[in-house]
């Protein structure tokens, strides 16, 4: 384990022998770090927070700090779990649940960059990224394999799918489809294809999810319609996860086509 000697460690804590913890960091309360952990200089990880194998968590993040909810009670009991192997860059926020015994989720593999924000209760997937600046609010969930560009401003209660991507400086306010690709406010452009391709999807797959996303958001039919005319045919897996989150989207609906 290493320690610098100007870093505050709780008693509560547990810290895996190999932790790095750098210098200024405040590890508060009971804490759990595990094998491969790294803390950079100025972090402040608190409360109920366990931290996953590998992860690194950049200079000045705070993990576990009370929700930006004005009727939040700081005596409630909640928490934040962070899963393995995510990079997690400087000055990144994590606020923890608003609900008693709830956590804020963050899964596997994933790439924070420097600034973003995830509101409590955020519920995130493996294997995202996400670049500077992006802020999610409370309730939030995210698939696994997104890209989502900087600046971004996501609000509450909605949901983005697998694979979708999301143009730099978007105000999002709905759900974001699996697989498609969304632009300024509350707007699709279309798959996700380049994502797609690299992720695995042959010609085939490919094809099926185009003409899902035509019968969805590309015919005259009002999308209630169109969802009718695709209980008609038989999908795969993967297309019936696109038609599935257009069908149940959140409390918030599914965005457009621009």
């Amino acid at each position: 384990m290493t320690l610098h000697p100007t870093a505050l460690i709780s008693p509560e804590a547990e810290l895996a022998d190999d932790v790095v913890v750098g210098p200024f960091a405040v590890i508060e309360g009971p804490v759990k770090l595990a094998a491969g952990v790294t803390i950079g200089g100025h972090v402040w990880i608190c409360g109920d927070t366990t931290v996953g194998e590998g992860t690194s968590v950049g200079w000045g993040s705070v993990i576990g700090a009370n929700p930006q909810d004005l009727g939040f009670d700081p005596a409630l009991r909640s928490g934040v779990h962070i899963g393995a192997r995510n990079v997690i860059r400087e000055y990144v926020t994590i606020h923890r649940s608003s609900r008693e015994g709830g956590h804020t989720t963050l899964g596997e593999g994933n790439y924070l960059m420097t600034g973003v924000h995830l509101g409590h209760d955020s519920q995130l997937g493996d294997a995202n990224v996400i670049a500077n600046n992006v802020m999610f609010g409370g309730h939030v969930h995210l698939g696994n394999r997104a890209f989502l560009g900087g600046g971004g401003g996501y609000h509450q209660f909605l949901h983005i799918g697998d694979l979708a991507m999301v143009q730099g400086n978007a105000v999002v306010s709905q759900d974001v489809p699996p697989y498609c690709v969304a632009f300024g406010k509350n707007q699709l452009a279309g798959l996700n294809t380049v994502g797609l391709r690299r992720a695995g999807f042959d010609a085939a797959a490919r094809a099926e999810l185009k003409m899902a996303y035509s019968l969805l958001f590309g015919s005259a039919l009002p999308l209630s319609k169109a969802l009718e005319a695709a209980t008609t045919l038989v999908w795969s897996p993967a297309a019936r996860l696109l038609l599935d989150a257009v069908a149940k989207p959140s409390r918030k609906g599914v965005i457009a086509r621009g």
